[in-house]
């Protein structure tokens, strides 16, 4: 428990967040990162840490979200079978302006001594989120074409609020990562590249990276990160012309009284991707 955040001083690391605490805007195929769903014991417990993190507290739906720049994360009440370590998902990240800041806000950071700039918070619950700040060598991306490079080329300059999504990790069987990458790009619309070492596809509010393993990892469903989502704009049309690829949906397409429109599927590996419209704007 010695990396759990310390909550002695619980101060909001900046004020800017709020105000740009928003959804990317989407790609050709009107694909954006949306939420990170986490399902945890103490909703309460896990809104003040990631509020200190720097989100906005509101509600959806009844549901606790903390919004940041480019992601929604939306906290439901439930028992899980584990973090993300040990999951698909091996973990998410997030770029920050300064440690040193996260570190004054009262967090205990487990610095990665060998690379400047990295580190990791853990949740109350003992969830790992990943930390770059502008110091770190290991952000930038490089698109395999170059024509898309000035479209991604936002990791390769810094930030100008605190803290914004940076990627989701996927450790994945050997030998698959380039599979991966091209389903990410040909589902989604994303652009194929390298972050830093790792195969990677590129989406408006995220970066996917992928790394192979020697086990087989157990799916996202179930875990304390659930399910990530993507907002997706003309969702209907979008879901039935993933079908024509080939696409199985665990849920399909379907509107709640809200008019809020969502789908369920599953990539090939294990993760649980939820398909929204309605929370751009939010």
């Amino acid at each position: 428990m010695s990396r759990i955040i310390c909550y002695l001083t619980i101060l909001v690391v900046g004020t800017t967040t709020v105000l740009s605490a928003q959804l990317s805007i989407p790609n050709g195929f009107g694909v954006s990162l949306g939420h990170l769903h986490y399902r945890v014991r103490d909703v309460e417990a896990n809104k003040r840490f990631w509020v200190a993190l720097g989100g906005d507290a509101t509600r959806i739906g009844g549901i606790e979200v903390i919004k940041f720049p480019d992601v929604f994360i939306f906290l439901s009440e439930g028992d899980s079978v584990g973090g993300t370590e040990g999951s698909v998902v091996n973990h998410v990240a997030f770029r920050v302006q300064s440690l040193d800041m996260i570190e004054a806000a009262g967090f205990e950071l487990d610095r990665m001594g060998e690379y400047s700039g990295v580190a990791s918070v853990f949740s109350p619950e003992g969830e790992r989120i990943e930390l770059f700040d502008e110091t770190a060598t290991n952000l930038t991306f490089t698109a395999e074409d170059s024509a898309n490079q000035i479209v991604s080329n936002r990791h390769n300059i810094g930030i100008d609020v605190p803290i914004i999504a940076h990627h989701i990790h996927l450790y994945l069987p050997d030998g698959v990562e380039r599979e991966a990458q091209r389903w990410y790009a040909t589902m989604f619309g994303g652009i194929p590249g390298m972050r830093w070492r790792y195969i990677a596809t590129d989406l408006p509010g995220v970066n996917f990276n992928f790394s192979s393993g020697s086990e087989a990892m157990a799916p996202t469903r179930g875990r304390m990160l659930d399910h990530i989502a993507f907002e997706v704009t003309k969702l209907e049309e979008f879901c039935r012309e993933l079908a024509t690829k080939g696409v199985v949906f665990d849920m399909p397409y379907q509107k709640d009284l809200f008019g809020i429109a969502t789908a369920f599927l599953t990539d090939p590996w294990g993760t649980s991707i939820e398909l929204t419209e309605g929370y751009r704007g939010l």
